[in-house]
C-alpha cells in the first residue's frame, strides 16, 4: 500500500506535531517548528517566513518581540503575545516544569465553548480573529478587552475576567471543570462552576421562568454570582428584568439566592483555607445579597486578592502595579533583561476585578 505525496506530507506533519508535544523545544528541527506553528498554534499564515528564518527550536526560543514582528511578519500585537506566551511556557519546560494546562485550551475552545459558558457568545468572532487561547486568557486585562476585543461594557469585562479567575482556580484543568459541572447539573450545588446556561436553568427551577431568557448573552455565570461581592439580588433582578414594583417576586429571588449561596460560602471558605489562599472575596460581604452596591463596597488590597496559582504570565509581563493602574505595554513584554523580569510583580498578586468599586448591571 503506497501513500500519495499529499498523504505522506500529512503523515509527516502529524509526526512532527507529536514531536512538538513530546520533546523540548530546544530539540526541534525546522519541520517540527513549522508543524507546531501551523497545527498547534493555528498560525499557518506565518509558515513561509518561519521556514525562511527559523531553522530550529533553539532559534525559536531566542526570538525577541522585534524578531517576531520583523522576522516572522507577525504584525498583530495579540498574535505576537500568543507566540510569546507559548515560547515562555516551553522555556519553563526546558527548566524542568510541566507545560501549563492552559496550553491545552485552543482558540476554538475559547471562542466557542468557553464564551458560550460565560454567556457572552457575541464576542466569539473577535476572540477567534485574535486566536485567543488558554494562555492568552490568563494574560488579558480590562485594557486588552476594550482595546483589542472591543468589549466596552464594564459588566461584560468583569464577567470575562471572573470566568478566567475560575479557570485559574482550577489550574486551567478542563477535565476537572467539566467533572464538577456534570456533578451539579441536576442538583443546586457548586454554583461557582455553573455556566450561564446552568444559571438560566436554576432561574427556571425556582419558578421564575418568565424572566429566564433575559439572561441570554448577559454574561451572568456562576463565578460572577459567587466571586463578585457587588453582584447582589438587586443586580440579578435587574438583569432578569423584574420590575421594582414586584416586591414579592424580588423577595422570592432574594431568598432563593441566599439559599443557594449560604451553602457554597462555607465550602468556598474551606477550599481557600485548604489551599492557603486566605478568604474568598464573596465571603467578605455577608450581607451583599440584601443590599445594593455602594461606594463602600470596594475591596481592600488584601480582601480583593485572589491568589493566582495556575499559569503564571511570561516573565516580565506585569499588567498592573500595586495601585491597580494598567501598565501593560504588550509590544515589548517578555524581552526585559532577566534580572529585571525576576523582580517584576506578576498578575498573580491582583484580583482581575480589583478597581471596580461596583458594577451596575444595566442593559447586559
Amino acid at each position: 500500500l503506497s501513500l500519495s505525496d499529499g498523504s505522506e506530507d500529512q503523515l509527516d506533519r502529524l509526526q512532527q506535531v507529536e514531536l512538538a508535544r513530546t520533546t523540548h523545544m530546544s530539540q526541534w528541527r525546522a519541520g517540527t517548528v513549522q508543524a507546531w506553528l501551523e497545527v498547534v498554534m493555528a498560525m499557518p499564515m506565518y509558515i513561509r517566513t518561519c521556514s525562511e528564518n527559523v531553522k530550529s527550536g533553539r532559534v525559536l526560543l531566542g526570538l525577541t518581540d522585534e524578531d517576531l514582528e520583523l522576522g516572522l511578519g507577525v504584525s498583530s500585537v495579540m498574535h505576537r503575545r500568543k507566540l510569546r506566551l507559548a515560547i515562555e511556557d516551553y522555556r519553563d519546560a526546558e527548566n524542568g516544569k510541566e507545560l501549563s494546562k492552559a496550553g491545552d485550551l485552543d482558540h476554538h475552545w475559547v471562542a466557542k465553548a468557553w464564551l458560550s459558558d460565560v454567556g457572552l457568545p457575541q464576542y466569539s468572532q473577535a476572540f477567534h480573529t485574535h486566536l485567543v487561547d488558554g494562555r492568552m486568557l490568563n494574560s488579558l486585562t480590562r485594557h486588552d478587552l476594550e482595546r483589542y476585543l472591543n468589549i466596552t461594557k464594564k459588566f461584560h469585562q468583569v464577567s470575562l475576567l471572573l470566568g478566567i479567575e475560575l479557570l485559574q482556580l482550577l489550574s486551567f484543568d478542563k477535565e476537572v471543570l467539566q467533572t464538577r459541572r456534570i456533578q451539579c447539573e441536576h442538583q443546586n450545588g457548586d454554583p461557582l462552576v455553573w455556566t450561564s446556561h446552568r444559571v438560566i436553568k436554576w432561574i427556571r427551577d425556582v419558578d421564575l421562568k418568565e424572566f429566564a431568557d433575559n439572561l441570554l448573552h448577559s454574561g451572568i455565570h456562576g463565578a460572577v454570582i459567587v466571586l463578585d461581592p457587588t453582584f447582589n439580588t438587586d443586580a440579578m433582578a435587574t438583569a432578569l428584568g423584574i420590575p421594582g414594583s414586584k416586591h414579592m417576586v424580588r423577595r422570592h429571588l432574594d431568598e432563593e439566592m441566599k439559599t443557594l449561596l449560604d451553602s457554597v460560602r462555607t465550602d468556598a471558605k474551606m477550599d481557600y483555607e485548604r489551599l492557603g489562599l486566605g478568604t474568598p472575596p464573596a465571603l467578605l460581604r455577608q450581607n451583599s445579597l440584601s443590599r445594593p452596591p455602594s461606594s463602600n463596597s470596594r475591596l481592600t488590597d488584601d480582601e480583593g486578592s485572589l491568589r493566582r496559582r495556575a499559569v503564571k504570565p511570561p516573565s516580565g509581563f506585569s499588567p498592573k502595579n500595586r495601585n491597580g493602574r494598567d501598565l501593560s505595554c504588550h509590544s515589548n513584554y517578555g524581552s526585559l533583561p532577566r534580572e529585571v523580569r525576576d523582580h517584576t510583580p506578576t498578575r498573580a498578586e491582583r484580583s482581575p476585578i480589583h478597581g471596580y468599586s461596583s458594577i451596575e448591571v444595566t442593559n447586559v
